[in-house]
Parts: C-alpha cells; structure tokens; sequence
C-alpha cells in the first residue's frame, strides 16, 4: 500500500495556511490599483480574482465562529446565508453589468465544479494511503436525492422553452420567477430535514468546534471581508468584457470555469483538508452540499433579484449547460450511492471534470 508522503493530520499546516491567506490580502487594493491605473484586462481579472479567494475564506471563517456559538439551526442558516456569500456577490455584479450569461454560467460551473472537481479532488486525497473510506449512505443518498430533485427543477424553464418554441419568452419569466420562489421554500424544507427532523444523518457535520474569536471579531471580520469581496468582484466583473474582446474568452468558459473556481476556492481546501482527516462526511456535505445551495438558494435569489436591474435572468440554461449539469449530478449519485469511496473513484471524477472544462473552452 502507497503512503501518503506528507503528514496525515493537516493541522500541521494550518499556521502556515493562514499565513499565506493573510498575505494574499494585500492583492484586493493592488487590483484596485490596477483597474485604476489601466493595466491588463488579463492583469487586473487574475488579481481580482485571486484576491477573492483570501475574503472567501475569512466570510466562512467568521461564519464558523459565529455558528459556534449558536444552536445548529441558527448555525445553519449563518451557513446557508454566507456560505456561498461570494458566488452571490459576483453574481449581483455581474447582474448590474448585464452579464447574465456570465451569470448562469457560473451557476453550472459552481454546481459541476463542487460534484465532480471538489469531490473527485477530496475522494483522491482522502483515499491516497486507505484502502477505502466510509461515509453516512443514507445522509448522502438523501442529499443526492435532493440536489437530483432540485437540478429537474432548475431545467424545467429551460426545457419548457425548447419544446414551446421562442414566442413564450415572457412565461418563461414568470415561470422562472415561479420555480425560484418553490425553489427557496424547498431549500428551507432541507435545512428543517437535516438539522432538525432528520438530524442523527448528519451528526458528523453537526460537530462545530469551539470558537476562537470574540462575537465583536468575527463581526468586523465578516463585515470588512464582505466589502472587500464586493470591491473585488465589482473589478472583476468590469474585467470581463474587456477580456473577451482582448483574448477571445467565451462568457461561458469565463463563467463556468474561473468564476466558479475562484468563488468556492475556500471550500475546496475545506472538502480537501476533511477527507485527509477521514471525516468523508463531512467533505461530502461540503461538496453535495455546496452545489444544493447553489441549485436551491443562490440561483433563484439570483433570479429574484435581477427583477431589480433592466436586464432580468431566467432559468433558462443552453443545452450543453444542461446536459453538464444532469450528468454531474447522476455521475454523483453513482458514486455515493454505496456508502464508501477510494482513490480511484476520485480520479474518474476528476477526469470527467477535466474533460468537461476543455469542451467548455472550446464551445462557442
């Protein structure tokens, strides 16, 4: 059996981590010294980019905190509101700039990126040395099933606007409106199944560790990490169009790929750092998890929030998009749906990731 070459337990690294999350700090006043000074559209969508990935984890971070001190129900919703804070942010911006596809794009690279990349890369390393690990198959089928539910519901306007033709353009509308709105009210359901009704599925990820900070800390924290995830996001977003002239970028790869990574780069080194420690469920409900909050909250807060700018988003998705996001998700389902994973199933996942990101650089 191969042995992982470094040391099992990744809390020997943790002071260096944050040291390197702490400097990368000093990158969101360089973007805004680049977007200031005109620098490269490429330049300046890079730093920006990199310089959300620090205030990502800073939210969460102050997140945790704060839900420590809580009840798991009010932990959850902490978690359910700022835990995909960032993808929000750039959403909002985007919106503003009439970005849309942009946008939707980086709803499917979120939901792709978490089950196939996050999960491949958690199950790899957390495998890498074990001959398998084991997990809660019922939780996982459970969240399975819901994100599978919630995913058939995403494309329904989409799917809707196929086979109806082009003239209903404003049901579409309404009809996005309608199933963001059921889609919401569905997220609430699942937080009331896992962390109350249905709790003893999920106690590995109901263990909260002590808090470190002071209620007063975390609050400035989340606060100034916020503003600068904001100012950040903003730069990157008036990047963007710039880039897509300059080097022939799609919205779509734009969107799918680099928003996606650089907005949930927080939680992949969370998912990561669980599976080496043996806590799989815990790297499970990051994962499956994350890509529900996006398919159930964020999407359609989204789409009710585009109703205030002149250019409203509905759920309809392109094809590929679609196709992308149903196999991810079955993908998924298959692998967790016996209850233990190994390194293998992690590279698969992986190579699947891989493959899909090349077809999304090279789509039109």
């Amino acid at each position: 059996m191969h042995k992982w070459p470094f040391p099992a337990d990744p809390a020997c690294y943790t002071g260096s981590v944050n040291k390197i999350f702490l400097a990368l700090l000093v990158l969101t006043p360089l973007a805004v010294v680049g977007e200031r000074l005109s620098w490269s559209p490429l330049v300046v969508f890079f730093i920006s980019a990199a310089a959300i990935v620090p205030l990502a984890k800073y939210i969460g971070d102050a997140t945790e905190e704060l839900a420590a001190r809580t009840n798991p129900a009010v932990g959850g919703l902490l978690n359910a509101t700022f835990g995909n804070a960032t993808e929000f942010i750039i959403g909002i911006f985007a919106l503003q700039a009439g970005l849309v596809e942009v946008v939707k794009a980086s709803i499917t690279g979120s939901i792709i990126g978490n089950l196939l990349f996050v999960l491949g890369t958690a199950m790899l390393v957390g495998g890498w040395g074990r001959e398998r690990q084991h997990f809660n198959a019922t939780g996982a089928k459970a969240q399975g099933s819901m994100l599978l539910l919630a995913t058939t519901a995403l494309v329904i306007p989409a799917i809707f606007l196929f086979t109806a033709g082009a003239g209903n353009g404003i049901t579409v509308e309404y009809l996005s409106i309608f199933v963001a709105v059921l889609m919401i009210v569905a997220y609430g359901a699942s937080l009331l199944f896992t962390l109350h009704t249905h709790k003893h599925l999920y106690q590995e990820e109901e263990r909260i560790a002590a808090p470190h900070w002071s209620v007063g800390n975390s609050l400035v924290i989340l606060f100034f990490a916020t503003v600068g995830a904001a100012v950040a996001s903003e730069i990157l977003v008036g990047a963007i169009r710039p880039l897509i002239e300059s080097f022939g970028w799609t919205e779509l790869f734009i969107g799918v790929i680099v928003i996606a990574i650089v907005g949930n780069a927080a939680e992949h080194l969370s998912a990561i750092t669980a599976a080496r420690k043996g806590r799989m469920d815990l790297a499970l409900q990051i994962s499956i998890g994350s890509a529900s909050q996006i398919v159930m909250f964020v999407a359609p807060l989204l789409v009710l929030m585009s109703l205030f700018f002149a250019q409203p988003m509905s759920l309809v998705f392109n094809v590929f998009e679609i196709i992308s996001i149903i196999f991810a998700v079955f993908v998924t389902n298959s692998v967790i749906e016996d209850g233990e994973s190994t390194w293998f199933e992690g590279s698969q996942l992986l190579v699947a990731y891989v493959i899909m990101a090349v077809a999304f650089f090279y789509h039109p």
